[in-house]
This record gives C-alpha cells, sequence and structure tokens, in this order.
C-alpha cells in the first residue's frame, strides 16, 4: 500500500526531471544555432577588407551591443602618443610577456588604444626594441576588440602600480589622463608585423569554445535515462507480488 501511494510522486518527478532535462537539451542546440552564427560573422569580419573606426556617434552603440562590432576589420590613421605607452601581461604562443597597448590620437581628435603587439620580459623598455617607435602620421590596421574591464582570472588591474592584467580600456585612458570622452570604448589588435620586429602584431587569437552538441547530447541521454527508470518503476509497481 505504501510502494502504492509513493509511485505517483515518484512518477510525476520522474516526468518532471526529463521534461527539464530535454529542456536543457534544447536550450543547447539554440546555443549551438548561435554559436555558429558567431563564429561565422566573425570569420567574415576579418576576411573583410577595413574601414574606417565608429565615430564618436557609434560609441554608445558598441557599449550597448558589443557583439555587433568586435573583430571588425578597421583601418586607422594618426599619431602614436608613445609617452602614454602601457604594458598589460599577456601569456601567447610566443610565451609569458606583454601586450604594448598605445594610444593613436585621430584627425578628429578622438583616441583609439592601439594594441601594437607583444614583447617579452626582456623588451618591454622601447628601448631594446631594436627599431624605433614610429613617429608622425601612421596607418594602423586591425581588429576592433571590446575593452576588458577588472583584470584578469584572479588578478585585479592595480592602475596606482602600473600593473595591469587585463586591457580595460576606460581604466587605462584614466591612468594616463586621456579625457574619457574622446576615448574610444575599444581597442584595436594591430596585424602582423614584419618578421624581428617588436611589438609582434597579428597574435589575436579566434577559438571559440563549441560544445553545445556535447552538452545537449547529455541533456537528452539524461532526459531518456529518467524517463527509462520512470518506466521502469511503473512497470515493476504493476507486476503481481509473488
Amino acid at each position: 500500500m505504501t510502494r502504492a501511494r509513493g509511485l505517483p510522486w515518484v512518477l510525476l518527478a520522474a516526468a518532471l526531471l526529463s521534461a527539464l532535462f530535454a529542456l536543457l537539451g534544447t536550450w543547447q542546440v539554440q546555443r549551438l544555432g548561435w554559436k555558429k552564427g558567431l563564429i561565422a560573422r566573425t570569420e567574415a569580419r576579418v576576411g573583410a577588407a577595413p574601414v574606417a573606426p565608429p565615430d564618436l556617434r557609434a560609441w554608445p552603440a558598441i557599449a550597448a551591443a558589443p557583439l555587433d562590432f568586435e573583430y571588425r576589420r578597421l583601418r586607422l590613421q594618426g599619431e602614436f602618443l608613445h609617452a602614454d605607452e602601457t604594458l598589460v601581461q599577456a601569456s601567447t604562443a610566443l610565451g609569458a610577456g606583454f601586450w604594448v597597448l598605445t594610444p593613436l590620437r585621430l584627425a578628429d581628435g578622438s583616441t583609439v588604444l592601439v594594441n601594437r603587439g607583444f614583447v617579452p620580459p626582456e623588451r618591454r623598455d622601447p628601448a631594446r626594441r631594436e627599431a624605433a617607435p614610429p613617429t608622425g602620421t601612421v596607418n594602423v590596421t586591425g581588429l576592433l576588440r571590446i575593452s576588458e574591464p577588472g583584470g584578469g582570472f584572479l588578478r585585479e588591474n592595480d592602475p596606482t602600480a602600473n600593473r595591469w592584467h587585463s586591457r580595460d580600456v576606460a581604466a587605462i585612458a584614466a591612468a594616463r589622463g586621456l579625457p574619457a570622452d574622446r576615448v574610444a570604448p575599444y581597442f584595436v589588435d594591430a596585424e602582423a608585423t614584419p618578421p624581428g620586429q617588436w611589438p609582434v602584431g597579428g597574435l589575436t587569437v579566434l577559438r571559440f569554445s563549441d560544445n553545445h552538441l556535447v552538452y545537449a547530447l547529455t541533456w537528452y541521454a539524461l532526459a531518456l535515462m529518467v524517463a527509462a527508470a520512470g518506466w521502469f518503476v511503473l512497470r515493476t509497481a504493476r507486476q503481481p507480488p509473488d
């Protein structure tokens, strides 16, 4: 009698869990479609011809919908402010070192932080980079990247100590005394530089985790297992006692 009373609750729990797991599997399928679209858009943007950078009027839109702009290939012209260079800790295919972020003053008076590339610790001093930094009007081609506020994994940026773990555009601009309303809310990863030249550009990692299909199959499998378990309990309960 007790087992018969508890049977509806067991079956209800099994049905709810099975439905929940099926919903989670469907959500992962939807995420898979979104991720495939993101990857396709990124590949198209990276391979497109460079365009002019978004002007001040577009900056609020970038802040509101960064994925609509990230990885666009840009063509900029301006003058580097080398005195305001910032080194951000980096781990790359070339080893550990620093990203060299330098403000680029454009003709309209706005400023874009340019990640000129990677340098190892022994070349953090500009004097040890062999070639003199570019002066005067320069042309830069690179990918639009979204600001990385806060810091790195378990490591916060420390502007006072000039210790940076992420490319936080607003914080770097404030630390360098750049006017906040004239600094773009993004930075640009410069494209590859000639061999032997420091910093080394063109190291943007275009890799997206895409495990949604595995997750979807896992959730669907769990849904089937719970449904099977519920069916087994129901079948067992219907069998006459020995």
